[in-house]
């Protein structure tokens, strides 16, 4: 399960330890430039070795894993937790994130009042409209 020279591919092990559904997915948010190996921006073949702080954005949030092992082949989800240590801030709960700009279902249509508190809701630092 481990690789013989101690580094293997940063999209590779990504998918590996289940941070990402797929590699393809892994290598995607390389190019995009989500992914941070020690502080830098890398390019899907940027090996990684243990010790090494990987930085993942993902939707609506950070993961921040320290590389404890180096795998090439995707896993379990108990080895694959052993394969890293997990920094990262806590989610979000549910109530924060349902919160903002929810209707009751069968409210109907919003007026221009309930418009603009949900955009006041959505977009805090907006100017109020007059």
């Amino acid at each position: 399960m481990s690789s013989d020279e101690g580094t293997v591919r940063v999209d590779s092990w990504i998918w590996s330890v289940r941070l990402t559904k797929t590699r393809s997915l892994a290598a995607t948010a390389c190019r995009a430039g989500h992914v941070r190996v020690n502080g830098t921006r890398v390019k899907p073949a940027q090996p990684v070795r243990p010790g090494d702080e990987v930085r993942l954005q993902q939707e609506d949030r950070e993961r921040i894993v320290v590389v404890s092992r180096v795998i090439s082949k995707r896993v379990g989800a108990g080895v694959a937790a052993e394969c890293f240590v997990d920094n990262s801030p806590p989610p979000p709960s549910r109530e924060e994130i349902a919160s903002v700009g929810l209707r009751d279902r069968g409210a109907g249509r919003p007026t221009k009042r309930d418009r603009r508190e949900l955009d006041r809701l959505r977009d805090p630092g907006r100017p109020p409209e007059r």
